[in-house]
């Protein structure tokens, strides 16, 4: 697939690729990177295939594991107290296991449809993101975070139920991975590429 697709979701990015996200049924790797990490590297040409990835919380929201992170928010700090973190654990967005790896590229190494495409964004850059969508709708986007699973649950999981997860990082990603602190990361799920194409088209700019 020709990065040239989406020309008015590209000219938003100062640094790096748009990452696309793939859910297959074929065979993967190991990897011993977290997901967030992966797509980073995405971001400067690499692609993956994996079945499974280092972050335990991230295996948890992708679909790869059963096993719940509450013991693990728990013990980090991350919550005052158990019910906090059972509540934080129960809120965060996963994906169904109908899946057995995710391909991790950039949009110009992506040869078929895909199931989301990952962005790293100025805030000014993303604003017109949310802009383009209310273009269509009316409407603010159906997102939320938490300041943790960002790369996994705000913007890959609640992605692909809620079509597009804008998200702040979180420890994690932003520790690991390295996007800068200007960034914010941003996911739209391959149906509505075309709206918000068409949505950056028709806005009004930032700055007349």
């Amino acid at each position: 697939m020709s990065s040239c697709v989406y020309p008015n979701i590209e000219a938003l990015i100062d640094e790096g690729e748009p990452v696309c996200i793939t859910l297959c049924q074929d065979e993967g790797e190991t990897s011993d990177l977290l997901y967030c990490e992966l797509v980073h590297k995405a971001r400067s040409g690499e692609s993956f295939h994996i079945e499974h990835q280092r972050c335990m919380p991230g295996d948890y929201i992708l679909g790869i594991s059963e096993t719940s992170p509450v013991d693990y928010y728990l013990k980090s700090n991350r919550y005052k107290d158990m019910e906090n973190a059972q509540k934080a654990a129960i809120s965060l967005p996963r994906i169904e296991k109908v899946f057995r790896s995710i391909r991790i590229e950039p949009l110009k190494e992506n040869k078929e449809k895909f199931d989301v495409l990952l962005l790293y964004l100025k805030p000014e850059r993303a604003m017109r993101i949310i802009q383009a969508y209310a273009y269509h709708y009316g409407e603010g986007i159906p997102s939320k975070s938490i300041g943790a699973a960002s790369i996994c649950g705000d913007c890959t999981a609640r992605t692909l139920k809620m079509g597009i997860g804008i998200s702040y990082g979180c420890k994690g990603s932003r520790k690991h991975s390295g996007y800068a602190n200007e960034e914010v990361p941003i996911g739209i799920s391959y149906e509505l590429l075309k709206i918000i194409e068409e949505g950056l088209k028709n806005i009004p700019a930032t700055f007349d």
